[in-house]
């Protein structure tokens, strides 16, 4: 009865020393400034040597010009957004969206690459960047190991769709 005791106990205490080690070796996250909560971001300007692909302006052409970008069959105006950056207890995540034809061409996002996050985050954010594609919306699926930066990627995402008028 004695050596059972002493073996739950000695099994308890090495886990409970393991989980201890693994918990301590996370950084601590870096006090970061607000930004934003949703900014249009402008295409790159051309190579200085590009030639121009500008055609002239003709009369009839400066009747159809707007100032906004318009809006496509999809209700999203094409462009390109980046959602405010979305913070958790291992970092930051910022996700840019680029809208064509009314739906969502490409998905980005900047996230933790310090610690044990630089393990997790590439694969996960790979996973909810299709998963964007596909949904064409905020509502994708947590990634499973990776739930703290699936919340920041999904707030962040909404934030660029909202800029893209979703």
């Amino acid at each position: 009865m004695r050596r059972s005791t002493a073996a739950a106990v000695g099994t308890l205490t090495g886990a409970a020393l393991i989980l201890g080690v693994r918990l301590s070796v996370q950084p601590a996250a870096a006090p970061v400034e607000a930004a934003p909560a949703a900014q249009e971001v402008t295409e790159e300007p051309a190579p200085a040597d590009a030639p121009s692909k500008k055609p002239a302006d003709k009369p009839s052409d400066k009747k159809k010009k707007t100032a906004e970008p318009e809006e496509d069959e999809g209700g999203l105006k094409s462009g390109t957004y980046k959602g405010k950056a979305a913070q958790n207890p291992y970092g930051t995540v910022q996700v840019t969206i680029k809208v064509s034809g009314g739906k969502i061409s490409s998905a980005n996002a900047t996230y933790p690459k310090a610690g044990y996050s630089g393990t997790i985050n590439p694969d996960a954010v790979s996973k909810l960047n299709q998963a964007t594609l596909k949904a064409q919306s905020a509502d994708v699926d947590t990634v499973s190991g990776a739930t703290l930066t699936s919340g920041s990627y999904k707030t962040s995402l909404q934030a660029a769709l909202d800029a893209a008028g979703a």
